[in-house]
């Protein structure tokens, strides 16, 4: 039997190349700030939706309060290990640690004790990591409900919130109670229910010096 081949771009260079170029021609990045350009252009990229910009909200300086904090040295915090998994670690500038608490045996009783999810109980256990962290939350709304939850609480403030939880429940709200509520903590978020681990993870990759 005669294998079907079929004529496609083969090399990974030229794929990465080619994919960011036609990000950068679709891309209107005219209503975003200079240096959110290349977060946008990541978020585009991990989305396959150059329309997804209109969507992009963010605080004063967000994107210098990141890529500050990472250079510092700053831990990283991940709702899930998908978030972990897409941040590309050798671009990281001081081989940042990364931390994600959802597999820790602690969770599944922290979270039957507080009535919630999986996903809220790990963000309980960040507490002492948060001061000057980057969060980066790409999955549950109820992480960054209870994320907010805890800083009106007085919980340390981390650097930066990259909240993109994804879904049809709660993860537009959240996002609205995170512009609505961040006070001084910045922020980069996506209105509405898109967002997902591949697009928090494309936001720390180019806070990280990543911009395609």
């Amino acid at each position: 039997m005669t294998r079907r081949r079929y004529d496609y771009l083969r090399d990974p260079e030229a794929i990465y190349r080619e994919s960011f170029e036609a990000v950068r021609r679709e891309t209107d990045l005219s209503g975003i700030p200079d240096e959110l350009h290349p977060l946008a252009l990541r978020i585009v990229h991990a989305s396959g939706d150059t329309d997804i910009v209109a969507n992009l909200a963010w605080s004063d300086g967000a994107a210098a309060a990141g890529r500050a904090a990472l250079a510092a040295g700053a831990s990283i915090l991940c709702d899930t290990r998908m978030v972990e998994t897409g941040i590309i670690h050798v671009h990281l500038p001081e081989s940042n640690r990364l931390a994600c608490a959802l597999t820790d045996p602690r969770v599944p009783d922290l979270a039957r004790d507080l009535g919630t999810t999986r996903s809220a109980a790990a963000v309980e256990l960040w507490q002492d990591m948060l001061e000057g962290a980057v969060v980066a939350i790409g999955n549950a709304p109820t992480a960054l409900f209870h994320l907010l939850e805890g800083l009106s609480a007085g919980w340390p403030g981390p650097a930066l919130i990259l909240g993109f939880p994804v879904g049809f429940v709660g993860a537009a709200e959240s996002k609205e109670a995170l512009i609505a509520d961040a006070g001084d903590v910045p922020y980069v978020t996506l209105r509405g229910r898109a967002g997902g681990s591949a697009i928090a993870a494309a936001a720390v990759n180019a806070l990280a010096g990543d911009g395609g």
